[in-house]
């Protein structure tokens, strides 16, 4: 994730849904680069500890409350990109006017309300917005992606940042125009029809 600028440091935390039902989560306080297999933190979906030498992230009630709500999601992804964190800060959803974005999120990325850091009213403000939608932004805070695996919320991360800072670009030049209606509809239902088939 710090390769791709979505974070900086240790921020942020990443989650995939194993066979067996546990979730690994990456470790509290520790360099991207330092994760090994060896400290992620295995978790059950109650949220014991059943392995894995590193604490799990402060935010692991965010990580299980998605697994716990959404039985097909695989992988979570939460990051402080930028471009969509100045959208969180603004407490503005980032506006679905490319295709793209309607195809890995289900149409705009919605705010959720603040709540403090780690917190279960956190966890259960983002999953309320998740029903939809591939992706949530956290008012004051950053962005939350789910996916069908890690790997799939990375690169919808990816994409919702890119569209970030493609809406704040047409801001600057005058205003974000939106897409056709029917397009748009359209699109939300190629959505809903991936996450069908996670």
């Amino acid at each position: 994730m710090e390769r791709a600028g979505l974070t900086v440091g240790t921020a942020g935390n990443v989650s995939g849904r194993r066979g067996d039902g546990a979730i690994c989560l990456t470790p509290s306080s520790t360099p991207y680069a330092d994760v090994t297999p060896d400290n992620l933190a295995v978790l059950s979906i109650g949220g014991e500890h059943l392995g894995g030498s590193g604490q799990p992230s402060t935010e692991k009630a965010m990580h299980l409350a998605c697994y716990n709500a959404f039985a097909e999601v695989g992988g979570v992804v939460h990051c402080h990109a930028p471009h969509a964190s100045m959208f969180a800060v603004a407490h503005r959803p980032i506006p679905a006017s490319i295709e793209e974005v309607i195809v890995y999120v289900g149409g705009d990325v919605p705010v959720a309300d603040y709540a403090v850091t780690g917190t279960q009213e956190l966890a259960d403000e983002v999953v309320r917005h998740l029903d939809d939608r591939g992706a949530v932004l956290m008012a004051n805070h950053g962005l939350l992606c789910v996916g069908k695996s890690p790997a799939d919320a990375l690169h919808t991360a990816l994409v919702v940042e890119h569209t970030a800072k493609i809406m704040f670009g047409a801001q600057i030049l005058g205003g974000v125009q939106p897409l056709p209606a029917k397009t748009a509809k359209d699109f939300a239902g190629v959505y809903a029809y991936i996450r069908s088939t996670w």
